[in-house]
């Protein structure tokens, strides 16, 4: 099956006992059994069945087959957040003394996240995306995994997958990827090389907003070394699953950062239009993007899917024929980003991307305002930067709708 139709009609049901077509909201806390002996087999991991919807629930379930079966892997974990999502995924393999080379150019909330991890004694190295020279220069005896973003956010590099996947499997270590901006419409990590791929389901999955939460999936494939991983010593039995068995038997289910029913099932209603909202975001973004070069030479535009981008030759590779929706556009000050911003009438000023809605945000003095400069400059963020979000709005309108608060705009010196 292609895309959408996968989407539809994968290999998974609704409820069969009553013919609903979606799994329904099992908005329950606790799960009865008939007997001692039942109970004691889930526990023990002997028997099918659900305790506590904290350990498990059957509509995070049919999530979690959803998107297991959307990125092609073996099994998949879904989390209160992207963030949770992020701190399971690290946290079932690391402790402490504990190494991780990772991009530099990330959200600004994994880098928050990494700084906390010093805490415990893991030291993350940043360098730049695609440096297959420096991710080797930073890896050494202590180095567990290597992390990117597939397109980074907010700076819209595109990292090649294959050739960092194969760098880390040279050094024995696993590679997790972050697709939540390119979403496995555009590209499925796993099938490229990478070991676990994670996805912060509140954007593009969902959709509409109206939930937050993270999902892990595992491809399976890692052989986890167990002197250079010894938590996964006693789960090595269970072959292919022997992550999230460590991540379910343990930290997942220890930390309590369980998704709620509801929202689960809200991300199994939205992910069912994935394909065609991505489509038209994506075309809505190029041809915005497009707008922007032509029609404003005073600001520089990033995207992906511009042959002046930097990683385009990357992505036309592992895209194909679309380059997401997010693009970034710098002003000239931070000023006149403010400007342009606050005189835009359909898009919503909001923290977040992968909307029905387009959204806009100045990441500089919201997203990234724990970061350092240094930080900030390797995120590609700056002081006159404006994130946009791209929705599945008519792009006649978006576009009218952006030429007036352009105009509107004074052109000025950046402040970087």
């Amino acid at each position: 099956m292609k895309f959408n139709t996968a989407l539809l009609h994968g290999d998974f049901q609704g409820e069969l006992n009553t013919g609903a077509t979606t799994t329904p909201i099992y908005q329950s806390s606790a799960f009865a059994h008939e007997s001692a002996e039942r109970l004691e087999k889930i526990f023990h991991n002997q028997a099918p069945g659900y305790s506590y919807t904290r350990i498990s629930n059957p509509t995070v379930d049919a999530f979690e087959k959803r998107v297991t079966a959307l990125e092609g892997g073996v099994a998949s974990v879904a989390c209160a957040s992207g963030m949770a999502a992020l701190y399971n995924a690290f946290c079932n393999i690391l402790r402490s003394g504990d190494e991780i080379v990772s991009s530099a150019s990330l959200y600004g909330g994994s880098i928050d996240l990494f700084r906390d991890l010093e805490a415990f004694g893991i030291t993350t190295h940043y360098v730049e995306n695609n440096d297959l020279a420096a991710f080797e220069a930073k890896t050494n005896e202590h180095t567990r995994l290597y992390f990117a973003e597939t397109i980074g956010n907010p700076r819209l590099d595109v990292t090649d997958i294959t050739a960092l996947a194969n760098l880390a499997h040279e050094h024995q270590v696993p590679l997790i990827i972050d697709n939540t901006v390119a979403t496995a419409f555009l590209v499925k990590p796993l099938s490229l090389g990478a070991d676990i791929v994670m996805n912060s389901s509140s954007k593009y999955i969902n959709g509409h907003s109206n939930s937050i939460s993270g999902i892990i999936t595992d491809s399976g494939r890692f052989k986890w070394d167990v002197e250079k991983y010894p938590g996964m010593a006693d789960f090595k039995k269970f072959g292919p699953f022997a992550y999230t068995a460590k991540l379910r038997n343990g930290l997942f289910r220890n930390t309590g950062a369980c998704l709620s029913p509801q929202n689960a099932f809200y991300n199994c209603i939205g992910l069912e239009t994935l394909g065609i909202r991505m489509e038209r975001i994506c075309d809505n973004a190029a041809e915005l993007a497009r707008f922007f070069v032509r029609e404003y030479p005073d600001v520089t535009v990033n995207y992906p899917g511009l042959e002046s981008s930097p990683w385009h030759e990357i992505a036309k590779k592992q895209f194909k024929d679309r380059f997401g929706g997010i693009l970034t556009i710098r002003t000239g000050s931070k000023k006149r980003a403010f400007e342009i911003i606050n005189a835009l009438k359909l898009p919503l000023i909001i923290s977040n991307i992968g909307d029905t809605k387009t959204l806009v945000i100045h990441p500089e003095s919201t997203l990234n305002v724990h970061s350092t400069p240094e930080e900030k400059r390797d995120a590609g963020v700056f002081d006159d930067l404006i994130r946009i979000s791209v929705g599945i709005e008519d792009v006649e309108d978006l576009i009218e709708d952006f030429r007036q608060a352009m105009d509107q705009s004074k052109p000025e010196k950046s402040e970087e």
